[in-house]
């Protein structure tokens, strides 16, 4: 017996035969280092875990941009993964690659959420989610077409013992732009801190929500939402007087930049700034690393527009499912997604990570918990997310080629802190080369 077992195993072999036990492995690339991408593969060890028939390895490709870049043309190549985790910058890049795949144009490169689910035989509800994520993500007929995953917004963190120190109440923390303006002018008097003011993700922060808190238009046709024949409207009253009030800031050393991405988090965790603007996803980092009691509050604003504040916009990434896959391998993509969309999971990643509870569910069962009363501020994103339904100027920014132009903007802002250009004139060029991007991703899609 034991003999015929050995010769079955060696023709099975021989034959490439497949195991009753086989699982189907599914592959997922995302960006996240550190606690983060422990997290990641937290979830996927969880899911497979949970089941036998299928395994997700996931992959570290590097950041959003290079991560993005590798997929699509693996995709092309045709040895692309099943799942890749893509910033929200890059929504309107795939879901033209969606849009090829559904008009069938061209081979696509995505396979859109909704179809996997359905094909898949998973009930998929997209109103579950919180509307300014949902909306985002899905198409003009309200088709999802890649699933949220860590969604952020932009809030802002004080030093607590900072504003002790300069004399100001840290139960009253600054609620428009020129409130911040006199507790840095306070901090920097007292020299409570080094430097009053700093902030991560400028073009997200100070051009993106800037527009969509004050519910100003960023770009013409929804923010892109109504199509390609979009252009940037960065160059507004608006825009002109904030990157003004920062440009004396800077001159009068309450504002100190800090880089293009998270750099300034540092500034801030480090003690050398009191105040910073940047995601609500640095709350972990924050926590870990600072050696003093911080609080978090809204976002600031210009109290003289009317419906200010309205809502702000989402960061982070949602997660594309590639192309040229076999229908057993989108079978275990959905039971995927069925899983990482379980209301329990969603509110403890929220906890956890300082991202966005994406659901009502894991919004309640968060606040259920107490979460919120033993961590302060922690709501903010949330109720800056939901205080007001979404308008075209608030809904966010899809445009192709984002990443390109929030590099112009950087560029364009650096000039005029370092003195070089006036806010008008970086604007206006920023604008002209923002246009000149746009023309391109047009002409490529056609």
């Amino acid at each position: 017996m034991s003999s015929l077992k050995h010769i079955v195993a060696a023709t099975c072999t021989a034959l490439a035969c497949t195991s009753v036990n086989a699982q189907t492995e599914i592959q997922f690339w995302h960006s996240m280092t550190g606690a983060l991408g422990e997290r990641v593969t937290g979830l996927a060890d969880g899911f497979n875990q949970s089941q036998k028939a299928y395994k997700v390895v996931p992959v570290y490709k590097g950041g959003y941009a290079d991560s993005m870049a590798a997929a699509i043309a693996a995709t092309r190549a045709g040895n692309a993964p099943h799942i890749v985790q893509i910033f929200e910058v890059g929504t309107a890049t795939m879901m033209a690659a969606a849009a090829d795949e559904t008009a069938k144009r061209k081979k696509g490169v995505v396979k859109p959420v909704y179809q996997v689910m359905a094909e898949g035989g998973v009930k998929f509800d997209p109103k579950v989610y919180v509307p300014a994520v949902r909306d985002y993500y899905t198409d003009k007929t309200g088709r999802m077409l890649s699933l949220p995953f860590n969604s952020s917004t932009t809030v802002f963190y004080y030093n607590v013992d900072a504003f002790k120190k300069a004399g100001l109440d840290p139960n009253a923390p600054p609620k428009t732009w020129p409130d911040v303006q006199a507790a840095a002018q306070k901090i920097r008097d007292t020299n409570a801190t080094a430097c009053g003011y700093t902030s991560g993700w400028q073009s997200w922060v100070h051009m993106e929500n800037l527009h969509a808190w004050h519910n100003e238009p960023y770009a013409t046709l929804q923010n892109g939402f109504g199509g390609l024949h979009t252009e940037l409207q960065i160059n507004s009253k608006l825009a002109i007087r904030h990157v003004a009030l920062l440009s004396a800031w800077v001159k009068g050393g309450l504002f100190s930049y800090g880089g293009r991405a998270n750099e300034a988090e540092a500034k801030f965790y480090g003690g050398e700034c009191a105040m910073l603007t940047s995601s609500s996803a640095a709350y972990a980092n924050i926590k870990k690393n600072a050696k003093f009691e911080f609080a978090v509050s809204q976002l600031p604003y210009y109290d003289d527009y009317p419906g200010a504040p309205q809502n702000t916009i989402i960061g982070g990434a949602s997660l594309w499912v590639m192309a040229g896959k076999k229908p057993a391998d989108y079978k275990g993509v959905a039971q995927f997604f069925n899983y990482l969309s379980k209301p329990e999971l969603q509110a403890e990643w929220h906890q956890a990570t300082g991202y966005l509870p994406i659901t009502k569910a894991a919004y309640d069962i968060t606040k259920k918990q107490g979460f919120y009363e033993k961590n302060p501020g922690t709501d903010v994103s949330v109720r800056q997310m939901t205080g007001k339904a979404p308008t075209a100027n608030s809904k966010g920014v899809r445009l192709g080629y984002l990443p390109q132009i929030r590099t112009a903007i950087d560029e364009e802002l650096e000039a005029v802190w370092a003195g070089k250009k006036a806010p008008k004139e970086a604007l206006d060029e920023a604008v002209k080369r923002g246009n000149e991007l746009l023309r391109k991703f047009e002409q490529a899609n056609k």
